[in-house]
Formats: structure tokens, C-alpha cells, sequence
């Protein structure tokens, strides 16, 4: 460790550190513009010039390393009036809009202008004007005039999303921040770029001119789409979510969200949000009262329950779902002598599932994720399915860990793959089997089943023969292979012979949770196949779109004599035959268990919008008018302590209970369906109801995507 003196006090840092890390460790802060804790150093703002002993001027602190006896001061004269010097320069060419800016409030150079700007200007001249830039749905550039060339934009895109989108052309005063050929900012972290802007330059479009900053509650939330379980400040104004933000956790999102859980906020705010009850009578929909509705569907489920029996009832709950809402639906199909329940919507090979209560998880921390120095990963589109895990994985790469891929078609993951293995998912058991082959060869283990190793092969096998941390992750196109019991089984043993650990990666924000309470079928009873293939005859749909979220689709609800839908939107028109309107996570109370197996609740953020209820409490009264036991808790969290006992938020449950183990037989026959996989931003009913995020290219990508396989 090295030894320094700031500001009097004795700070010890380890060797190579720069004196703003010694000051971030004292908990003094020094004025800066450029410098972030999670980007490279630039030092090109020179706000945080300081005071260092026997230096002939100022120098950076963000960019001065330590060394040992060193004397540093950030409150000297010399200090403050360099400070002072840049903050004149800073202003030259600022505009003065601060009463129209939307960063007006929250402003990095508003603050320290307070501190550090003069009462005046010593400059007459114009100032200058930046032409605005369109660079897409999510990110305003009209006013570029604001810029003051930090760089943290430009750095986010090359050391975090991995996509220099952004650049600074030209020089002195000419310099601006663009796109280069007019393109748009497309990268699925890009929202982040607007949280690290100090100053007014890049700001959210959909929320652009909508609120002050002051005016807005600050909430603390869970996003719902996949199965990081980001952490989320949900701005709300008027009971009506206004943004949403990013809240730091190191441990699981950082201080990073995808684009997806900043904008998915729109659809709750949308038109199509279902606001009352309304039942189908003669082919047309009437709005009615809870008491109507609810009874409607008691009596419905008794009457199907006498004529055709309990096997008849069936619930298809997405994995989005809350636990509480999963624990109670399944409770409640239950209590009424049904084991037909399943959250496994996209899978076909229903075979591969841990025991009860247990789950398939990511098998190691999120935060590990950073660290792995080798890594395969096996039929997953991980920049688009999971941008977070994918933003850990690059920084492994920058760190020297090698990634391998296993996948039906190459995909640009914005780092740098060591080996490609393309086969067509049909072939992907083979394929494993070949890499199995190559590390057989390699440690002269006996492969458990027979394949042949291509030189492909060979270079995967030598990859992850070398190295410390290892994984194998497989994605959401593996865990809803026809073959995904296979997959996983030559999974492990691929990691047993190389030292890796095996994980899913996960699709959901409750996938994990899920299978931890049982929201899968139990002992003789019907999974999502089989009751979307027309053997139910009353279904309830929690929160669930068969026509996008499942891989069998909507068909055979058909011949279903009773579909209910429970749902905070106006979908399944055409097949249900009652809509119950449920609150989504920002209007109720709720917990997810992300990846790694780590509870994270939450409350509501804002009052239900009309008669909207909770789905917990929907699910409880339909419990007490059904009179089965269980359903009497007053709060979500009763429901949580019953569902998971001993678990508290934040808490990772039960290493017991997480599990990848597998003794399926291996399988080599090919798959006779490719996998089905949502795309990502089509991926649950939020992000496909959000304005901006369907008209990024993402999803126009896919659209066409979808045309082209209709035509």
C-alpha cells in the first residue's frame, strides 16, 4: 500500500492508484466533469485540478498517481483558483438555458458552477451554436450546444457496451460529440449515456419536457424483464411514473440498466391498460364490477371442476409474475385438485427440471461473472437477452478471459470470441458432443457419448482446458431446446473434466422463482405443451399472452369451455372470455428471484390506475369464494413468508435449493424444432406496449424478422 497526506489525514492506497481514488477513500470529494469510477481515465475537463506538494502547477487528480509521502491539497488557493479557472473556460460557450434544460436540477455543472463560476463573464464574443443531432427513439441530442467534450459518452460505448457509437470530430472549438454518417445510437445499454452526461447534452427522449426533477417522488423498484433483477429508481409524479434511473448495486446491476428497464415504463402509462373487469357475453365485451367478475369465474371453475373434473383447470403464468402471484396461483389451482400449472411457456423438453422446490439456476454470482477467465456459451443471443450479464462477461474479456460460443448463426456480442461452433440447433447435441470428444481426447477421460471433433471442436476443448474461472452458460434458446435435458447433461460433464461450473442464464425475472415455488406441474399433471395443446377446459392466463409468450401458441384455448385473463393490458380479446385487470410491478407490492438465486422484493411505486388490484389479492379473494385453504394473508409479504420461509430481500436462498445437477440420458438424435426465443423487445407484455422501445432498431429488426417468416 502507499502512503499519502490529503487535506491532513493520512490515506493509504494500493500502488497505482490515482490521488482522486486516495480522495474517494478519505470521503473528500474534488470537482470533476470526465472522470467516472467505471470508466478509463480522459483527464481532459481538468476540473479536478489539486494542489500537489513540489509540483510546479495544479495537477489532475483523476489522472496524477500516488506515490508514497506524497502531499496533497484540494481546498488550497492554488486549488481552488484552478478550479476556478477551468469552470470560467467551461462557461465560455455554455448556453445559458438552464430555466428550459431538462438536466435543470440534477446538473453536474449547474452544482459546482455554484461553487466554482464566476458572478459574470469576462467574454463578449458569440457563443458558439452545435447543430443537433437525431440519433433515435431513446436519446435527445437538440441540444449540443450544451456539450462540454467529457467524453463519458464516448467511453461508456467503447469500454461498457462495447459499441463506439459516439465520437468527438475536429478540434478546439469546432470538437462535437456525433454519430459519424448520421447514424442512430442503437446499443441496448445506450440509456446509460444519458445518466453519465454532466450536463444537459444527452437527455431521455420520451421523458423530455415532461416534469422537473424536483417535482418527482423517488421510489426504489425491481425491473421485471430478465433475470439480472436490476435495481431501479421509479420517478413518479402525480401517481403517474414519469422516468426511471438506475439504483447502484455492485452485486448485481452496478450502476447500469438496460434499455429496457429504463423504458419500459411507458406501456403502464399507455392506452391500452386494462382499467375495470369486463366479462364476454354474446361475442361482446361489458365492463363489470369485481364482485360480478370474480363470482363469474368461481362459479366457473366449480361447474368445469363437477362436470369435467379438477385435470380440466389449468393456470399458464408467466415467469414475469411476482412470487406471491405464483405461490397463490398455484395454491389456488391446488386447492381445487389440479396439478396443472407451468411458468415454462417456451420450452419443449419439460423433462429437464430440478426436483421440487428446487431450481435450475446461473450456477455462480452475478458479480462473478466479471472474473471468468474462460467461458462457453451455448445457444444464447447474450447481448440482446441479457445486456447486463453480457456488459460483465465484456469486462471479463478486456481482462483476458477467453469467450466461446455454441450457436445456430454468429451474432455480434460487441467483444472479441475466441472460438465460434456454428451447427444448426437441431445438431447442438452433437455439436457438444464433439467439444466433449476434443476433452476427452485432451485429459483422456472416455466421453460419455460418442462424437467427432472437428478442429472447431478441438479449439473450444482447448480453451477451457486452460484458465481458472470457468463457466458454461447456457441461454435461453438451450433451456428451450427440444433437447435441453441432453444439453445440460453433456454440460456437466464438459465441466467436471475442465473445472468449470454449469448455470442457465436464465430468461426471466422469475424463472428462478418460479421453480422455487413450485410453479411447474406436480405429480401426473399437464405442462404448458399439453394445456396449450386443447386439454384444458378452463384456463387462467396470469399475466400471460399465449400468441407471443408461448411456443405452442393460443390455438388450443380453442376448446376451452372458460379462459380468464388476468392481465394489467386489453390482449387475449379473442380467446378469453373474462378480463381481470392486474397491477403491474409498479403498482403492486412483490419480490423476484433473479439469476443467481437472490430475493430482491419491492413495493408499489404508484396507486393501482382505475379498479386495478394486485394479482395477489385477486388470487386470494377467487381462493376465499372458492373457500380453499391458505388464503387468508393480508399482505404480500404473509404470502412471500408462507411461499419462501426464511429468506429475507436481498438474501441468495439456499444453496440446497439451486441445482444444475443432471442424470438424463444423453440423447443424439437432432431436434425435430428450433427452439422458440423472444427477441428483445418482444420478450413480455411491458416492453412490447413501450412507444421508444419499438422503434429502436431492435425491434424493427425483428419485426421484419416476423414478416418475413409470415410471408
Amino acid at each position: 500500500m502507499v502512503e499519502i497526506e490529503l487535506d491532513g489525514k493520512k490515506v493509504e492506497v494500493p500502488p497505482g492508484s490515482m490521488v482522486m481514488h486516495a480522495a474517494e477513500k478519505a470521503g473528500t470529494y474534488i470537482p470533476h466533469f470526465c472522470y467516472h469510477k467505471k470508466l478509463s481515465i480522459a483527464a481532459n475537463c481538468r476540473m479536478c485540478l489539486v494542489d500537489v506538494e513540489k509540483a510546479p502547477k495544479p495537477m489532475p487528480a483523476c489522472a496524477t498517481p500516488v506515490t508514497q509521502g506524497m502531499i496533497v491539497r484540494t481546498k488550497s488557493d492554488k486549488a481552488i483558483k484552478a478550479q476556478q479557472s477551468v469552470m470560467e473556460f467551461l462557461l465560455i460557450n455554455h448556453p445559458l438555458d438552464c430555466p428550459i434544460c431538462d438536466q435543470g436540477g440534477e446538473c453536474q455543472l449547474q452544482d459546482l458552477a455554484v461553487g466554482y463560476g464566476g458572478s459574470g463573464s469576462r467574454y463578449e464574443e458569440e457563443k458558439r451554436v452545435v447543430f443537433h443531432k437525431d440519433v433515435g427513439p431513446l436519446i435527445s441530442m437538440e441540444e449540443m450546444s450544451r456539450c462540454i467534450h467529457c467524453t463519458r459518452c464516448v467511453r461508456f460505448g467503447q469500454e461498457v457496451a462495447g459499441v463506439m457509437e459516439l465520437g468527438m470530430s475536429h478540434r478546439g472549438e469546432h470538437a462535437e460529440i456525433e454519430t459519424f454518417l448520421g447514424d442512430t445510437v442503437d446499443s441496448e445499454l445506450s440509456g446509460n449515456m444519458i445518466d453519465i452526461c454532466p450536463v444537459g447534452a444527452l437527455t431521455s427522449k420520451p421523458f423530455r419536457y415532461s416534469a422537473r426533477t424536483w417535482e418527482l417522488s423517488r421510489r426504489k423498484s425491481v425491473s421485471p424483464h430478465d433475470s439480472t433483477g436490476a435495481n431501479l429508481i421509479v420517478q413518479v409524479k402525480n401517481h403517474k411514473v414519469m422516468r426511471v434511473v438506475p439504483l447502484e448495486n455492485e452485486a448485481v446491476n452496478e450502476c447500469w440498466i438496460a434499455d429496457r428497464d429504463r423504458f419500459s415504463y411507458e406501456a403502464v402509462n399507455s392506452e391500452e391498460r386494462l382499467t375495470a373487469p369486463m366479462l364476454k357475453q354474446g361475442g361482446e365485451w361489458h365492463t363489470v364490477d369485481w364482485q360480478t367478475a370474480l363470482e363469474y369465474v368461481a362459479n366457473g371453475l366449480k361447474q368445469v371442476k363437477t362436470e369435467n373434473g379438477a385435470a380440466g383447470i389449468g393456470v399458464l403464468a408467466s415467469p414475469h409474475s411476482t412470487l406471491e402471484e405464483l405461490a397463490l396461483a398455484g395454491a389456488l389451482v391446488r386447492g381445487l385438485g389440479s396439478q396443472n400449472i407451468d411458468a415454462r411457456l417456451r420450452h419443449a423438453d419439460f423433462a429437464n427440471a430440478a426436483s421440487s422446490g428446487a431450481a435450475r439456476w446461473l450456477g455462480l454470482p452475478i458479480a462473478s461473472l466479471s472474473m471468468l477467465q474462460r467461458v462457453l456459451v451455448i445457444g444464447s443471443n447474450l447481448r440482446k437477452d441479457h445486456p447486463l450479464f453480457a456488459q460483465r462477461i465484456r469486462q471479463a474479456q478486456r481482462k483476458g478471459a477467453q469467450v466461446n460460443v455454441l450457436n445456430a448463426v454468429a451474432q455480434d456480442w460487441a467483444m472479441p470470441v475466441k472460438n465460434t461452433v456454428l451447427a444448426d440447433s437441431a445438431e447442438w447435441v452433437s455439436a457438444l458432443a464433439g467439444i466433449a470428444a476434443a476433452i476427452g481426447a485432451e485429459t483422456g477421460a472416455a466421453a460419455p457419448v460418442s462424437g467427432d471433433a472437428t478442429d472447431a471442436h478441438r479449439a473450444v476443448a482447448k480453451s477451457l482446458l486452460g484458465g481458472e474461472h470457468k463457466a458454461i452458460l447456457l441461454g435461453n434458446a438451450a433451456a428451450h431446446h427440444a433437447k435441453a435435458s441432453s444439453l445440460l447433461a453433456l454440460a456437466n460433464w464438459i465441466a467436471q473434466q475442465t473445472g468449470a461450473t454449469v448455470g442457465y442464464l436464465t430468461e426471466a425475472a422469475n424463472t428462478v422463482g418460479a421453480q422455487l415455488v413450485n410453479a411447474v406441474p406436480g405429480q401426473g399433471g399437464l405442462n404448458a405443451s399439453q394445456m396449450l395443446g386443447g386439454q384444458l377446459r378452463a384456463a387462467i392466463l396470469l399475466n400471460t399472452e399465449p400468441a407471443q409468450d408461448t411456443a405452442a401458441g393460443a390455438q388450443g384455448l380453442a376448446s376451452a369451455g372458460m379462459v380468464v385473463t388476468l392481465s394489467p393490458f386489453k390482449t387475449n380479446l379473442d380467446i378469453s372470455d373474462v378480463l381481470l385487470p392486474i397491477a403491474p410491478f409498479t403498482e403492486t407490492s412483490g419480490s423476484f428471484v433473479n439469476a443467481e438465486g437472490r430475493l430482491q422484493s419491492f413495493h408499489a411505486v404508484v396507486r393501482p390506475l382505475g379498479d386495478t388490484r394486485p394479482a395477489w389479492k385477486v388470487l386470494r379473494v377467487l381462493g376465499n369464494l372458492l373457500a380453499l385453504p391458505g388464503f387468508d394473508a393480508d399482505s404480500s409479504q404473509a404470502v412471500l413468508s408462507a411461499a419462501l420461509p426464511g429468506v429475507a430481500s436481498g438474501d441468495v436462498v439456499d444453496a440446497a435449493r439451486l441445482s444444475n445437477a443432471s442424470t438424463a440420458a444423453i440423447d443424439m438424435s437432432p431436434a425435430t424444432a428450433a427452439p422458440c426465443v423472444a427477441s428483445i423487445y418482444q420478450l413480455d407484455g411491458l416492453v412490447r406496449r413501450s412507444t421508444a422501445l419499438q422503434l429502436t432498431a431492435d425491434a424493427r429488426m425483428s419485426a421484419q424478422a416476423v414478416e418475413g417468416a409470415a410471408a
